[in-house]
């Protein structure tokens, strides 16, 4: 039957819609971001398919929550140390240079855990070792990454760039630990490692194919001096040291990821599939938030809106520790996702906006510490928890430390709430 709306109507609707789903703008305008952005996408399905596979090998290696948090604490020494240091290489030096020499040790990382796989290797140690390079190369080359997008886009731009990135990571969040865990089961770690190398081809293309990206303005050398100067502009910019403590609220004290393995096995008696179906859910939620983000480019409160994420965040991983049922929990880490993706979001905006080019190679590295090294530390956290009062208890519990800090936070630093996109301050 035909519709009774009057072409205006119809065209009215139309924006309106428009105006609520994802903005890709960033993708049609530039050709170099559209190659960054596909081959970080594929890239990201591997390496999450080996996030589950080391998580579900350490599980079978020693059937232990705390040993697979300490997973978390050898990926977050190399990444603290280097991230710094990472992120004012890039600011001295060619970036896309630096990208492709930190990604192709990545690779080699990768193709080492497959080695180790199939060879049959019993010890924990060696993945522990194999965890802490990989993360001393992501830390270098992740700052790199991420302080190029501002040259290829517009700063109009910036806040949909965001969320395609976030939608990207958290794609491979979505898949990947699916997969990985379906591989593992179906034909072993190595299988899944495997897969990994061969992804990581993609996300290398993307990198080729970028123009040079030297310094624009005169860089200091990179070193502690370049550390410290980076550290002192951050001293001096509570908004983007806001967004970092905020981060760290939820990342440190609510991160569920590292009791994954023991919830699938123990209290929804699963396997390796429940595992990659735990991983999966907070990214399914944060990509279903990314294709209603139409709304986030229009957004000037931008520190309320990450205060209210973070606050959901705490509540919906508080919530998966208090059901026994599969579908509750993962509809709750869903939900954990979605709240996640609007934070980082705005979070990322902030950083790409407020920061000089001439630094933003060392903030994006203080970014990648407490972004990637945030999660790590959780993981540690949340695995002693559970080893001493059990895993639906540590959910709980983190869920109400990540609410209760993000609002002391808040009460603290009252300015960042009238944080203000339209006229951004450090």
């Amino acid at each position: 039957m035909p519709s009774s709306a009057s072409p205006p109507e119809r065209a009215s609707r139309a924006a309106r819609w428009g105006r609520l789903l994802t903005d890709v703008r960033p993708l049609q305008v530039s050709a170099a971001y559209r190659r960054l952005f596909f081959g970080n996408t594929v890239g990201q399905l591997g390496q999450q398919m080996t996030n589950v596979a080391v998580a579900i090998q350490v599980y079978s290696l020693t059937h232990s929550s705390f040993y697979v948090g300490l997973v978390g604490i050898f990926a977050l020494v190399p990444l603290v140390v280097l991230g710094l240091y990472g992120g004012a290489v890039a600011d001295a030096v060619d970036r896309r240079t630096l990208a492709l020499g930190s990604s192709a040790g990545l690779w080699a990382v990768s193709l080492a855990l497959a080695v180790q796989a199939f060879a049959g290797n019993g010890s924990v140690w060696l993945l522990y070792g194999l965890i802490a390079v990989q993360s001393g190369f992501y830390a270098v080359n992740n700052p790199a990454r991420n302080a190029m997008v501002p040259r290829l886009l517009g700063t109009e731009l910036i806040a949909p760039a965001a969320a395609l990135n976030m939608a990207s990571s958290n794609l491979g969040l979505t898949l990947g630990p699916m997969l990985g865990a379906l591989v593992v089961a179906w034909h072993g770690f190595g299988a899944a490692y495997t897969i990994d190398v061969l992804t990581f081809g993609a996300a290398y293309y993307g990198l080729v194919r970028l123009p040079r990206m030297p310094p624009q303005h005169d860089s200091p050398r990179a070193g502690l001096r370049s550390v410290v100067d980076g550290l002192a502009f951050l001293r001096r910019s509570p908004n983007l040291r806001m967004t970092f403590v905020l981060d760290l609220c939820a990342m440190v004290l609510a991160q569920p990821r590292a009791l994954f393995p023991a919830l699938a096995y123990r209290v929804y008696g699963g396997g390796a599939g429940v595992v990659g179906l735990l991983q999966s859910a907070p990214a399914a939620g944060a990509v279903l938030a990314f294709v209603f983000s139409g709304w986030i480019g229009r957004v000037r409160l931008q520190g309320v809106a990450i205060v209210v994420a973070i606050c959901g965040y705490g509540l919906a991983v508080g919530g998966v520790g208090l059901t026994r049922l599969l579908w509750v929990g993962v509809v709750f880490l869903a939900m954990s996702g979605m709240a996640d993706m609007v934070s980082a979001a705005f979070r990322s905006t902030i950083l790409q906006v407020a920061a000089p080019d001439q630094l933003r190679g060392r903030l994006q590295g203080v970014f990648i510490v407490v972004v990637a090294g945030g999660p790590r530390a959780g993981d540690f956290v949340s695995g002693t928890l559970a080893s001493a009062v059990g895993e639906r208890p540590a959910l709980v519990l983190g869920g109400l430390a990540c609410l209760a800090g993000v609002l002391v936070a808040a009460g603290v630093q009252r300015r960042f709430l009238g944080y203000d996109g339209a006229d951004p301050t450090p």
